[in-house]
């Protein structure tokens, strides 16, 4: 399996292949060596674990000659001789690298083998760093590798000292990964949390609402704050772009909103003083899109603004269709912009329906859009439906036109009047 025409006798063949370097790899094996002492200095200063390895392989001796070396050099090490179990020991355990061969018994050439293998970990795990092992390399392979997902590719037999300085460089740049990775998730669980949860309750009102960022958190913003039992404030935005940033500009303006709601009864006001808000505290090329309304269960009347968002779609129980965009252009570009606000009825059979772009603009493989046309089309098809059974069926008619996830962050509000 480890071929080039070398038979190893053992694993101490293998270990002590190092000690018979050239000159030239003396001088790099010294280099290393400085490395490892600070490497190991920053980890006992740091006061980390050692490094946990897991090693793949089915060849004894081979095994053994890794255990060997990497014993000497501090290594927290398990050793499995499967693919059946790699996967166990990865989905069981915790590992800061992952040392695979890619032949195993069923193919002893291709490396086609540790290829699929290499799939199914970052399927699991894409953080986990990976460094393949083979006998039989060659650049497309080794290309292949490094393009699923493989961070190094070593041949065999190894080099000791390269193997020990690609393992600590993979540990090192791994755990910067994965702590990067924690944060997203932080982020991401704190942008969910300042969202609604749960819709509040109104009198003769349903509020159903979808969210999905683009990425692990994202700009889209929607809200339904209860007023009184029958007065509630509506609000669905769009800051621009993705990612990080655009989630930063949410949350303060989902802070903004909530503060302001309770005192500011008009839709305009509310724009106007968001806008001035927008303007302290964001660059002159970010912008947030807005619709805001106050709904009126009693008085059966919406009142909105709308700062230059999708037109939300009023769908009434007769079957007509009106579209409130009047309100202003976006918040956070023009200090002197201003706002107008827009009363229409909202009574019993009637339905609203808030979206961001993410939504209409879902493009498929021919670049063409979802677009607001099949947006209505499904929701006078689907008119007789529950809030639920709609909203599920809106989702996947856009996932199935993408024909894969979603481009840009979605967000999609139903309210009915019932």
């Amino acid at each position: 399996m480890f071929g080039c025409g070398t038979s190893l006798r053992g694993s101490e063949q293998l270990y002590r292949r190092s000690l018979t370097a050239s000159n030239s790899q003396r001088t790099e094996q010294a280099a290393v060596i400085d490395r490892r002492c600070s490497w190991n200095a920053k980890r006992n200063g740091s006061r980390m674990e050692s490094p946990r390895i897991l090693i793949a392989d089915d060849q004894p001796h081979i095994l053994e000659a890794l255990q060997l070396l990497l014993k000497t050099e501090g290594f927290a090490i398990e050793a499995v001789n499967s693919p059946e179990a790699v996967l166990a020991a990865v989905r069981e355990k915790s590992f800061d690298v992952l040392l695979l061969d890619m032949n195993y018994a069923r193919d002893t050439t291709s490396g086609r083998e540790g290829l699929q293998l290499l799939s199914c970990i970052q399927e699991f795990d894409n953080a986990l760093p990976v460094i393949l092992m083979t006998a039989w390399g060659s650049i497309e392979l080794a290309v292949e590798a490094m393009q699923d997902g493989g961070r190094d590719f070593v041949l065999k037999p190894w080099d000791n000292v390269k193997l020990l300085g690609a393992l600590r460089r993979q540990i090192d740049e791994g755990r910067l990964l994965r702590e990067r990775k924690k944060e997203i998730e932080d982020a991401r669980e704190i942008q969910r949390r300042l969202l609604p949860s749960e819709m509040p309750k109104f009198r003769n009102c349903e509020v159903r609402a979808f969210w999905r960022p683009a990425r692990e958190v994202g700009g889209d913003y929607f809200d339904a704050i209860r007023l009184t039992d029958s007065v509630a404030a509506l609000c669905i935005a769009d800051v621009a772009g993705k990612g990080l940033p655009a989630a930063l500009l949410m949350s303060h303006l989902q802070a903004s909103v909530r503060g302001l709601a309770q005192t500011t009864r008009s839709p305009a006001e509310m724009c106007g003083q968001l806008n001035r808000v927008a303007l302290e505290n964001t660059r002159s090329d970010r912008f947030t899109t807005m619709f805001y309304g106050i709904l009126d269960s009693m008085r059966g009347s919406l009142r909105y603004a709308n700062a230059g968002h999708v037109p939300p779609i009023v769908l009434r129980r007769n079957g007509t269709i009106v579209r409130p965009s009047e309100g202003g252009t976006v918040l956070g570009l023009f200090p002197d912009a201003e706002y107008q606000e827009i009363e229409i009825p909202f009574v019993v059979g009637d339905r609203l329906v808030l979206m961001t772009d993410g939504i209409t603009e879902a493009t498929n493989g021919r670049d063409e859009e979802f677009g607001e046309n099949r947006l209505i089309r499904l929701l006078v098809e689907g008119q007789d439906l529950g809030d639920a059974e709609l909203q599920q069926k809106i989702v996947e008619s856009v996932r199935s036109f993408a024909g894969r996830s979603l481009q840009d962050d979605a967000t999609l509000m139903i309210v009915s009047m019932r």
